[in-house]
């Protein structure tokens, strides 16, 4: 059964008592309406430091039960913080730490057009700083006493065209990967070439978000979303699945997944191109 608005309400307004937490709010799938009857509820608990985890868990399982548990601050990588993993009656609920001058940092640097994919478990591509501003920019807020979030979040609704600029030049690495790619098809090196092939697919989700000034703020469906943006070559979620598809032992069938993925790149740029002007 899902999770009402008045129940939701509820439960934000509640972590508010938790000293550090200065919002809440409902992101993922749940708050941009494409989700399904099984998604998860993601709330994200902005806070400023410090942030009382020892509360945050007495009141997890005062809402999950008496196993239910949270982590402390960066207990889940550099990029991800901590946070919970909870049922609350047939809901799974993920309570998500986010340090709100952090997202104030990272939107500054968004801002200025600087970007970089850093190293995080779970994320084979990497975390960008600029999702924390954009995932607040898809949230739905549900608790924010001061107006800190909803002063933020106005602001990162409109995407900078520095950002848009960068990820767009961030391209030259696509064809920097179709190189090493080509080096790696005498040795039958498959691993290394679907290594390869992996990052541009990234590359080119990224650099065709920007360039719409659509948000990405992860790899889950990002080929596929990309695909759907006005103006995004042709088939594209269907011609990435053709390059992976191709990859196997046999070096004909890795040359032609890079000479798939080479096309791709070519028209991704133009595109990009046409999307800026």
């Amino acid at each position: 059964m899902a999770l009402t608005d008045s129940v939701l309400d509820e439960l934000a307004h509640r972590l508010l008592t938790v000293p550090g937490v200065v919002g809440v709010v409902l992101g993922g799938s749940r708050a941009r309406g494409t989700h399904t009857e099984e998604s998860d509820y993601d709330l994200g608990l902005y806070y400023r430091a410090p942030l009382d985890t020892g509360r945050i868990g007495e009141l997890a399982r005062e809402v999950a039960g008496p196993d239910a548990g949270v982590t402390g601050v960066g207990e889940w990588g550099p990029w991800v913080d901590g946070g919970g993993w909870l049922r609350i009656g047939a809901s799974a609920v993920d309570w998500l730490y986010r340090d709100l001058d952090r997202v104030e940092q990272c939107w500054s640097e968004a801002e200025q057009g600087r970007y970089a994919f850093h190293v995080q478990a779970g994320h084979p591509l990497g975390v960008t700083g600029f999702s924390y501003p954009g995932e607040l920019a898809l949230a739905r807020i549900l608790a924010d006493p001061r107006g800190d979030l909803a002063d933020l979040q106005r602001r990162v609704r409109v995407y900078p065209r520095a950002l848009s600029e960068a990820l767009v030049a961030g391209l030259w690495e696509a064809d920097f990967l179709i190189g090493l790619a080509r080096k790696a098809v005498s040795r039958g090196d498959s691993a290394y070439i679907a290594g390869c092939l992996f990052r541009l697919a990234g590359v080119l989700a990224h650099a065709l978000h920007g360039a719409a000034g659509h948000w990405l703020i992860n790899e889950k469906g990002a080929v596929a979303t990309a695909g759907a943006l006005p103006g995004a070559p042709e088939r594209f979620r269907a011609r990435v699945d053709a390059v992976f598809a191709a990859v196997e032992g046999d070096p004909l069938r890795l040359a032609t997944a890079i000479d798939l993925a080479a096309d791709l790149v070519l028209e991704t740029a133009d595109a990009c191109a046409m999307m800026l002007r």
